[in-house]
């Protein structure tokens, strides 16, 4: 790989400018598998509910890169060893950790391919730039995995508190425009240190934290899982589902041919090899935006209907309980839009669904955040705090749902 001076810095939104640090990490973001994230965007189809949610993967991997410096440094500064060579781990680590996410990320994890998680493409990605790079992410990929020797490296890539969280809440809470998920990411920096390997805040910091676990559950109820974006995730991932269920019958549809790899193709794990990921990497936004405005004029009702939905915002109507959704009230809606439309149970199925989803702002059995005191002793967050119950935000918190179409549909 020939190295390059022409851009040392970007110019971000949120941070101001974030520089690269090296050729070699210059040269990953120029890479097209990188360059693709600027076509997936972060949030998916939240643009519907909020307009100015258009900001892509390309935005926030940049952006956890930035942290990242910023808590390398921070770590220095107390005394923490961190060599060069696991500086460059550790930043190209969290560079590449959502390389694997698929058009409008999370709704195609189900869709595109099957059984695959996005961490496990963002695997194979890192694998494949790795022996393009002559093994020179051989360490980063260790911490990817969460198996460097040096804890607190894998914490500072995948934790509870780790540079994703700390750049995804901050940037989409900025570009939707919800304040109550705005943290202060440099201050909760500031406050991290290292005691036995493991990554901990010092006790300072504790008031910080309770803001941004408040601030993540506030994000996720109100942004994440809202339930005009949850509606249209859902439809989104009933196109794919329609749409692979006529090329499998045979029938024709106009779109990308990457896309229609994975249409007429059932990609699980074993399947995913090199030629696989090649295509994968060819998949973005544009790509499935394109085949929902063709397959809106499709002869099939439920494809034409779902795509025409997502197209002109005319989405299903969704009803949100604390309690599960009463078979009878379901039952009702199922029948009355099938005898409406004269379509099968399977058919009508696309149309009428119910559901759930949860949300645990923290968790206290998995990778806790650990306060440091000032006698040293370590205390779990949760515990240390002493201005809210942090113990109510680590319960799970389910809601259940019912989707189904407008009288006018």
């Amino acid at each position: 790989m020939t190295n390059s001076n022409k851009l040392k810095i970007f110019n971000d939104p949120i941070y101001g400018f974030i520089r690269i640090p090296s050729a070699l990490i210059f040269n990953l973001i120029e890479d097209p598998y990188f360059q693709r994230l600027r076509r997936i965007s972060q949030m998916g189809l939240s643009y519907l509910v909020y307009p100015g949610a258009h900001h892509t993967r390309f935005h926030h991997a940049l952006g956890s890169m930035h942290l990242m410096q910023q808590a390398i440094q921070v770590l220095r500064f107390k005394r923490v060893a961190i060599s060069k060579e696991e500086e460059e781990g550790l930043l190209i680590a969290i560079l590449l950790h959502d390389i694997g996410h698929g058009p409008f990320s999370h709704a195609m994890e189900n869709s595109i391919v099957e059984g695959i998680s996005h961490e496990h493409i963002s695997l194979l990605f890192m694998e494949e730039l790795n022996r393009r790079f002559n093994g020179s992410l051989t360490l980063a990929i260790e911490i990817f995995q969460g198996e460097c020797p040096k804890k607190f490296l894998n914490q500072l890539v995948s934790s509870q508190l780790d540079m994703d969280r700390l750049d995804y809440l901050k940037r989409d809470s900025f570009y939707t425009g919800v304040a109550e998920g705005n943290i202060n990411a440099e201050r909760l920096i500031t406050m991290l240190n290292v005691v036995n390997n493991e990554l901990v805040v010092e006790e300072k910091g504790i008031y910080s934290i309770e803001k941004f676990l408040m601030a993540r559950r506030f994000m996720y109820w109100q942004v994440y899982l809202h339930k005009t974006g949850l509606v249209a995730e859902q439809l989104l991932i009933r196109i794919l589902k329609r749409a692979r269920q006529l090329v499998v019958k045979g029938l024709l549809l106009d779109c990308s041919e990457p896309l229609l790899f994975f249409m007429e193709n059932k990609i699980g794990k074993p399947h995913f090899n090199t030629a696989t990921l090649d295509k994968f990497a060819q998949l973005d936004d544009t790509d499935i935006l394109a085949a929902i405005k063709n397959w809106q004029y499709h002869d099939d009702f439920v494809l034409a209907k779902l795509c025409e939905m997502i197209i002109h915002r005319k989405l299903l109507t969704i009803k949100m309980k604390s309690k599960p959704i009463a078979i009878s009230r379901f039952e009702e809606e199922f029948k009355a839009f099938k005898n409406l439309h004269g379509l099968s149970n399977e058919e009508t199925g696309f149309f009428v669904f119910k559901g759930e989803v949860t949300n645990r702002a923290y968790n206290l059995e998995k990778q806790n955040i650990n306060i440091l005191g000032k006698d040293g002793k370590l205390k779990d967050a949760a515990k240390a705090s002493d201005h809210l119950n942090l113990k109510t935000l680590s319960k799970k918190v389910t809601k259940y749902y019912i989707c189904y179409p407008k009288e006018s549909v």
